[in-house]
């Protein structure tokens, strides 16, 4: 042993204590080995660490054994040493403790091996990559998993899955029962996700009403797309089952979207990226099921990434415009007021219709700026009008959120000067959907004002009745699908004579939309109604021809046969 230390404080001097002092007290736990991996020497860090009195005389693998060591960790310090090659590894000690091992060749023979505890970095990581909420792992970690995953499954020819998940109907309750059963309802969807999958899956939260899903380990016999598909439907089942949480009855639902490896990408991001492209076609496919990714995602996306950024740009430079299309009072035939309608024409792709950039404004929250220019146009177009006709807007549900509504109306009414009384605001049964009481209020605020309300699209919800009730509007808008339908359709004509009597009997105007014909525009009138809109009696137009239709100076168009 003094032979040894001599050698390697200086192999021309004797040992020298000082020496054998100082290696004692180095702050790194070290042990000096022999070249059959006898220790030769351990200083009292290396001791303690290893919980070991006396490593001194211990073979190696005697060692390691006796303070717990993992023997699968420790072979790879034993070959090292075989070898006489330089080695690092991390080894499993007793009591979760991990250590860093460094094993380097001497040149005066034998071995130096030297340990980083590094068990409260490694906790400290892992932490860093859990999600505190619901214990589940978080997008950190998830990446780090699926990269390990790729690399396995790249050695092995093993494909894997990914799953996105998003919670439907989440929303309604975190703003009607609050944060906290909401977050107490996270908690028991990941419970329900950590049981519909494998030991060897990883389930992550993401954030919000987000999950994911590694499944890197299918039942026994599976193959993919089999075992993803099987997993998702699982999913789809157990998750939207009725939950207890507080005393509150709770159902939500959930939309998956799946992406394989190696077929949809063997990259991390691409597959978490082609994952979330199959989510978002199962929510817009209506939601509670799943979708697995296809190649033509990707163009979709591409293309509908490319119409939001023309239509925050349109906003931005004011590219919209408004029609108007006339609404005609059948007993008389004059012209009572009109629909504004948001166009927008864009330099390059020209008109763009009004079904497929309103849903993504809503969808991207812009609509709530779109909306406000509209209603201001729409007023201070009719504010200029020669003659009182009504002026009407409709109103997206996303703009009923914030609490603003009430307040933009009234700041608008007072910049045009437009008699509230003529304007009217028709909403959808959506807007109702989300949070009754508090759109009511809305509502109530509105009319407060003078304002008109009117219901769009009647007869098209299944409560649409039951909205009658709780709020009185000033019109029903009976949908155009009925009018269409009533040429060849009893039932459709049933459905039209039983809203224009409803509105009759509640004191409430009935325009029927969609007119398009002369048989279409006998038959509401025979049923009763009290207003006609459609092509028939006058497509959308210009403000300009808007305008000239209510001039003393233009003659009045001839009451309607």
């Amino acid at each position: 042993m003094s032979a040894f230390l001599s050698a390697l404080a200086a192999p021309s001097l004797p040992a020298s204590p000082p020496f054998e002092a100082a290696l004692a007290e180095m702050a790194a736990p070290l042990l000096l080995l022999d070249a059959d991996g006898t220790v030769l020497f351990a200083n009292a860090r290396a001791a303690a660490l290893l919980t070991c009195a006396e490593p001194a005389g211990l073979s190696l693998p005697a060692l390691l054994a006796s303070c717990g060591a993992a023997e699968p960790e420790g072979a790879l310090v034993l070959n090292a040493v075989r070898a006489a090659r330089p080695a690092r590894t991390r080894l499993t000690l007793a009591a979760d403790r991990r250590v860093e091992a460094a094993l380097a060749p001497l040149s005066v023979g034998g071995f130096a091996l030297t340990f980083e505890d590094v068990t409260e970095h490694l906790r400290g990581a892992a932490l860093a990559r859990q999600e505190p909420l619901t214990g589940l792992c978080n997008r950190v970690g998830l990446h780090d998993r699926l990269d390990a995953a790729l690399a396995e499954a790249g050695r092995t020819g093993t494909p894997l899955a990914v799953l996105m998940l998003d919670l439907d109907r989440f929303k309604s309750v975190n703003d009607t029962l609050g944060h906290p059963v909401g977050d107490a309802l996270l908690r028991k969807v990941a419970e329900r996700l950590r049981k519909a999958t494998r030991a060897g899956d990883v389930v992550a939260r993401l954030g919000g009403d987000e999950f994911a899903i590694l499944q890197v380990d299918p039942r026994p016999g599976a193959e993919q797309p089999q075992a993803a598909e099987a997993l998702a439907r699982r999913l789809v089942d157990l998750v939207g089952r009725t939950y207890v949480v507080d005393g509150h009855m709770l159902n939500v639902g959930v939309s998956v979207g799946v992406a394989l490896s190696p077929a949809d990408g063997s990259d991390a991001d691409d597959l978490l990226k082609h994952a979330d492209l199959a989510l978002y076609r199962a929510k817009a496919e209506g939601r509670g099921t799943y979708r697995f990714f296809e190649p033509a995602m990707n163009a979709q996306m591409q293309a509908r990434r490319s119409l939001e950024i023309d239509l925050r740009r349109a906003l931005a430079l004011k590219q919209f415009d408004l029609a108007f299309q006339p609404q005609i009072q059948l007993e008389t035939g004059q012209v009572t007021g009109f629909e504004a309608l948001l166009r927008w024409n864009h330099p390059e792709r020209g008109p763009v219709s009004p079904a497929l950039f309103i849903p993504l404004a809503e969808e991207i929250g812009i609509i709530v700026g779109i909306g406000e220019w509209a209603l201001r146009a729409a007023c201070r177009e009719a504010a200029s009008w020669a003659q009182p006709a009504s002026i009407a807007v409709n109103l997206s549900p996303v703009q009923f959120r914030g609490g603003k509504l009430v307040e933009t109306v009234m700041n608008v009414l007072a910049q045009t000067g437009l008699d509230p009384t003529r304007l009217e605001l028709e909403i959808t049964e959506g807007a109702l959907l989300e949070n009754t009481d508090s759109v009511l209020d809305v509502l109530n605020g509105l009319r407060a004002l003078g304002v008109k309300i009117s219901m769009d699209d009647f007869g098209t919800g299944y409560s649409s009745l039951s909205y009658l009730q709780k709020f009185p509007f000033d019109k029903i808008k009976i949908d155009q699908s009925f009018v269409r339908g009533m040429e060849g359709n009893a039932e459709c004509g049933a459905i039209v004579r039983a809203i224009a009597r409803l509105g009759a009997s509640l004191g409430m105007r009935t325009t029927a939309e969609g007119v398009e014909t002369a048989t279409q525009l006998d038959a509401i009138r025979a049923e009763g109604c009290t207003e006609v809109q459609g092509y028939l009696t006058g497509r959308p137009m210009p403000a300009a021809q808007a305008a000239a239709l209510l001039s003393p100076s233009v003659p009045s168009p001839a009451p309607l046969a």
